[in-house]
């Protein structure tokens, strides 16, 4: 069975209406919350080759029925929440997926 390797995508819009494409790296729950880890999509490939390769860990928050991405103000939690998407980074990643 052949593995499905194209990205989860991921829009949004900032306050000024200009909207953003993101690749959803990966999602955890975290103390009943749940966060994700976006990366940006870049048109050109020379603008990828010139990012910093930095994500962005952003709070999934109910709104009714309704959910939107909101960013999350603490550094504290910021740096928790990447020791854990580091470490799945690294066990999804692994070379061991490349080896087959």
């Amino acid at each position: 069975m052949e593995k499905d390797y194209s990205p989860d995508l991921i829009t949004l819009i900032d306050e000024e209406n200009v909207e953003h494409c993101f690749e959803i790296l990966d999602t955890v729950e975290f103390e009943d919350k749940e966060y994700y880890a976006l990366y940006p999509v870049f048109d050109n490939p020379e603008d990828r080759l010139m990012d910093s390769g930095e994500y962005y860990i952003m709070e999934a928050v109910t709104n009714g029925n309704d959910w939107e991405l909101s960013e999350v103000e603490s550094d504290e939690l910021i740096d928790k929440l990447s020791e854990i998407f580091e470490e799945r980074f690294e066990e999804k990643f692994s070379d061991d997926d490349f080896d087959n």
